[in-house]
């Protein structure tokens, strides 16, 4: 180990100096170097000829000195990330924690992240180009060669009201700050003008104003979604305008298909299997056309593939959180929504060990510092995809958190991500971590205003206040349906206790962390005070509000219930009390509750799953939690057991209520017996139980199914729509001559 707390740091040439002026201002960030005297230690820069590639450098500590050696200023800032990733502060000191000498080449040639300035973005739209140098220097620490700009994308301005500079103007200076520190420039730029004329005068001012591009990455579809013929006509064209000013510059589009084109893949392979020397790489991601061993099977050898991995959001996405069992729990995924704090270290250590055989590197898809653990994480495996993920997050925890407990800040990274584990309920991981995050800071008061910390704390908060509240609620929810059947109104007044101090005060001090991630980084956590485009855009301070049980739902029951005789309140509540209730002999399934197996049954792949629970507009107290997973997908399928043997039953299902009119093959079988087959969805309207408990937009159809078609209790569902597919929320199966439509006695 290697300690020094007066370094002396020598350079000659000017990329030496620069790269000296990095670390210089590193090492006073964590050591006062201010009144040196006398030096203890040396730190030499050595440009160095001999390496043949900007990535390339090289690590020699020696008695009371380290080299770094690289041809110029990028492959030095790479010498200082893995410098200060291995080093620990305390007090004055910096210490080395291991001996980093050797030579380093990275595995992936291609290794970065997008950082679009524009009005979706949940950060970055808050920031100016100081805040850009920070962020480069941050991701060149892990090994990013990279960074992705987003110029107009539809040729004119979307300026929100926090952006400080108009967004073609930042880009032009983001772009000449990259080149300042040796960083490739990669522009998305989609097909969003209509005619080709317009195309090209938008790019020719964009590539002659751009001090540095190096790649332009046009996507086939999301947005921009024009047919592949018309795709390449383009490409074509936009590449002689780019080699006018970066002769060295690629054009690179992507596989990305137009869900209005069913048959843009095929066409897609078809254009590139005629060699077309104007494209120098693909790119796959979201909405990709094959998936990505089929695109590279097909793709003629001498296109290389970029990957353009999603890894700031959770739902609605390419990889949804527990993508490979999709079970992520629906209160978690309410509070949470699509583009929440989510370090997932290990579920993208697996995406990227299941992908980095394909390609050539990457370029994320971010939309802002929600993902900023996640954008170390890729960017550590692209550089040396052997590195434990323990030793990323520990490096992670040195860099950004210097002076604390690295081994406990990587722990509590990973209890982030354990925190989505299971029921939040069930999860006493969550509490745990709360703890850990609150002892760092009580234990280094300088964590206070580091926004990383920051993050870190406010969901950790954030997911003890969802399972607080679900522990809360649900107790009270047990004791009104206890209390229901003799006294109506106090049943009413258990569920409109307030939130215990315990949980409203979490609540605030969540609040007050908001306020503190906008103000030291631009983070936008909700729409109304810090400018979230909309609740999908990270703005996790309105969704954590949505309901998170049945609780407000029962409350909305009663509120329907008022006009209502005594009688008739008391027996409706009782239903909706036991709304998913049926008998011993009889079966319910929920989509959001049970999850996707039902019976040991795998899904088709290719579905998706429309979630309702974090829409606001949809989970407003008129949605029960049964319903906030909608599966959409051409096909279903359930088992199970314990029904009668001799006695007909009713299967009632849930959809959601988007009835095409040319579907004519809705078919539903049991045990291969054909219970209906025709017009979409069939079966008899249950009219009754949709009005006392469905919201609108949601439909319950009725189908017989006789006791023959029932082995021995048995039963195997299968339900299709190969056209238009449809979305199921729930089901249930009652005996034919069980009248209640609550599912279950009352």
């Amino acid at each position: 180990m290697v300690s020094f707390s007066a370094p002396e740091i020598i350079y000659h040439t000017s990329e030496e100096k620069h790269a000296a002026t990095i670390l210089s201002d590193e090492i006073n960030m964590r050591i006062n170097c201010s009144e040196i005297t006398e030096y203890d230690f040396r730190i030499i820069f050595s440009q160095n000829s001999d390496f043949t590639s900007p990535d390339d450098f090289s690590v020699l500590i020696e008695e009371k000195q380290i080299i770094f050696s690289a041809s110029g200023i990028r492959g030095f800032i790479f010498a200082i990330g893995l410098f200060l990733r291995k080093c620990s502060v305390t007090e004055n000191t910096i210490s080395l924690l291991w001996n980093i000498s050797g030579k380093y080449t990275p595995d992936k040639k291609i290794r970065g992240h997008q950082v679009g300035y524009r009005q979706t973005s949940n950060t970055y739209d808050a920031w100016d180009i100081p805040e850009y140098r920070r962020c480069y220097l941050d991701m060149m620490y892990f090994g990013v060669n990279t960074c992705e700009h987003i110029p107009y994308e539809n040729g004119t301005s979307n300026r929100n009201s926090i952006m400080r500079r108009d967004e073609q103007e930042l880009l032009y200076a983001a772009a000449k700050e990259a080149d300042d520190l040796g960083l490739d420039v990669s522009v998305w730029y989609p097909n969003c003008e209509k005619d080709i004329e317009t195309a090209i005068k938008n790019r020719e001012e964009l590539f002659s104003k751009a001090e540095r591009l190096d790649y332009i990455f046009p996507p086939g579809g999301d947005p921009g979604d024009i047919q592949p013929e018309e795709l390449m006509t383009r490409c074509k064209e936009f590449r002689e305008i780019l080699k006018k000013y970066h002769p060295t510059a690629g054009m690179w589009p992507s596989a990305q298909q137009p869900h209005q084109f069913p048959d843009w893949g095929t066409k897609f392979l078809w254009e590139m299997k005629k060699m077309p020397d104007f494209i120098d790489g693909v790119i796959t991601g979201p909405n990709a056309a094959f998936p990505l061993d089929i695109l590279r099977r097909h793709l003629p050898q001498k296109y290389p593939i970029r990957l353009y991995p999603d890894i700031t959001h959770n739902l609605r996405c390419e990889y949804p959180v527990h993508f490979d069992r999709d079970d992520w729990h629906y209160a978690l995924q309410t509070a949470n929504g699509r583009e929440s704090i989510n370090p997932r270290p290990t579920e993208y250590k697996k995406i990227h060990a299941d992908t980095r055989g394909y390609v050539i590197g990457s370029v994320s898809y971010s939309e802002g510092v929600n993902d900023d653990i996640n954008k170390a994480v890729w960017s550590a495996l692209d550089f040396d995809p052997d590195t434990p993920v323990r030793e990323i997050l520990e490096d992670y925890s040195r860099l950004f958190f210097h002076g604390t407990d690295f081994e406990k800040a990587a722990d509590g990274i990973f209890g982030l991500e354990k925190n989505w584990e299971g029921a939040p309920e069930e999860n006493p991981c969550i509490e745990n971590t709360l703890k850990l995050w609150e002892e760092l800071g009580n234990e280094n008061k300088q964590l206070l205003s580091n926004w990383r910390y920051i993050q870190c704390l406010f969901r950790a908060r954030c997911d003890a206040f969802v399972r607080r509240r679900i522990l809360f609620e649900n107790s009270l929810i047990t004791q009104a349906k206890r209390i229901a059947l003799s006294d109506i109104k106090k049943a009413e007044e258990i569920l409109r206790t307030p939130l215990p101090e315990n949980i409203s005060e979490l609540k605030k001090q969540i609040e007050e962390n908001g306020k503190q991630l906008f103000d030291l980084i631009g983070m936008q956590l909700d729409v109304s005070n810090y400018h979230a485009k909309n609740f999908e855009r990270g703005a996790v301070l309105d969704t954590i509000k949505l309901p998170v049980t049945d609780l407000p739902w029962l409350l909305n029951c009663f509120e329907k219930a008022e006009n209502l005789n005594d009688d008739e309140k008391t027996a409706y509540i009782i239903r909706c009390f036991n709304r998913n209730k049926v008998e011993k002999d009889e079966y319910y399934y929920s989509v959001a509750l049970h999850g996707l197996n039902p019976g040991g049954v795998k899904q088709n792949s290719g579905f998706y799953m429309n979630i309702q629970a974090d829409r606001p507009d949809k989970n407003n107290g008129t949605l029960p939690t049964s319903l906030f997973k909608l599966f959409d997908h051409f096909s279903f399928r359930l088992k199970t057991g314990g029904l009668k043997y001799d006695t007909d039953y009713i299967l009632q299902i849930t959809y959601r209520d988007s009835n095409n009119e040319d579907s004519k093959n809705h078919r539903v079988l049991v045990n291969g017996h054909c219970v209906f087959c025709g017009q979409q969805f069939g079966g008899t309207r249950n009219y009754d139980y949709e009005q006392d408990m469905l919201p609108d937009g949601f439909i319950a159809v009725e189908y017989n199914i006789p006791a023959q078609f029932i082995i021995n209790g048995c039963i195997d569902l299968s339900i299709t729509e190969k056209v238009n597919g449809f979305e199921i929320a729930e089901l249930r199966l009652t005996k034919k001559s069980y009248k209640s439509i609550s599912g279950g006695n009352v």
